[in-house]
């Protein structure tokens, strides 16, 4: 390991000696912050496709949404700058629905999908574009799931893929989506609890309809009423589509971390009738 962050270190040109303190939240990948004598701070991710993580931090940060400015990405080493973190106060909620909202209000092209495929460890996720939202959904998300599901449930699932003309937006607006929004991959940075920054982290970047950012953000956790009044109005059809869009998360979550994922998956197919 040492090895890997000497590297980061050469790339970076800082030849002073630095301390690596491992970072947690890293379940597919190994974070460091390296601390050099220099003065320099710097987090080093290895693990995944940095370029194309990069790639996609670059285009949150286009939008004017917070993100960690990149510094070197090469094969499966990323090298951010170092942002000191705070905990998830109220005040960082409303950062983080104003965050949302301007990564979900800047103008995109009127089609949905990316250029590249990712993946989360194992678990690929193949990318294209479509001009209609439902056949994205149903070709580049449910119908890859259903090789590793027990049949029973690639039935339900595969099922469902057919009536999403009756669940989700044929045309929503579309907006770049973060791709993996839990608590997590939200990094809150300031001076105090009352002066925060919301900095997304570790995207899995597209382009859609803006509902599916919340999916996960509301399987895992509960986000207050200040997240929700600091974001404002959501998008057209969340009430409908939502349970579509957390099953895919759930479904990514059987996929990498075991059968303890299987019962939520029966739920929410349950709720959608199928």
């Amino acid at each position: 390991m040492t090895t890997r962050l000497d590297h980061a270190a050469v790339l970076l040109g800082d030849n002073t000696a630095f301390e690596a303190l491992p970072l947690s939240g890293g379940d597919l990948s190994e974070i460091w912050h390296l601390r050099f004598a220099s003065g320099r701070d710097v987090v080093v991710k290895l693990g995944g496709d940095a370029e194309a993580e990069a790639e996609m931090l670059r285009a949150i940060a286009e939008t004017g949404a917070g993100a960690p400015d990149v510094l070197t990405a090469q094969g499966d080493l990323l090298i951010l700058e170092y942002l000191p973190a705070c905990g998830l106060t109220e005040q960082g909620w409303k950062a983080l629905g104003k965050s949302l909202f301007t990564l979900h209000n800047k103008s995109q092209p009127s089609r949905y999908g990316w250029h590249r495929n990712y993946a989360f460890g194992a678990m690929p996720i193949p990318n294209g574009w479509t001009a209609d939202w439902c056949s994205f959904w149903r070709e580049y998300r449910l119908l890859p799931c259903s090789g590793f599901l027990p049949k029973t449930l690639a039935f339900r699932v595969n099922r469902l893929a057919d009536r999403l003309d009756g669940l989700l937006p044929r045309t929503p607006r579309a907006a770049l989506l973060h791709g993996d929004l839990w608590s997590g991959n939200v990094l809150m940075t300031g001076q105090s609890a009352y002066s925060v920054r919301s900095v997304l982290i570790d995207p899995a970047c597209y382009i859609g309809d803006a509902s599916t950012d919340f999916a996960m953000l509301t399987l895992f956790s509960t986000p207050p009423e200040a997240f929700w009044q600091s974001y404002g109005c959501l998008p057209e059809g969340y009430e409908r589509s939502i349970d579509v869009y957390r099953l895919w998360p759930a479904l990514v979550h059987y996929r990498l971390f075991g059968t303890s994922y299987l019962g939520m998956i029966e739920s929410l197919l349950d709720r959608l009738n199928v």
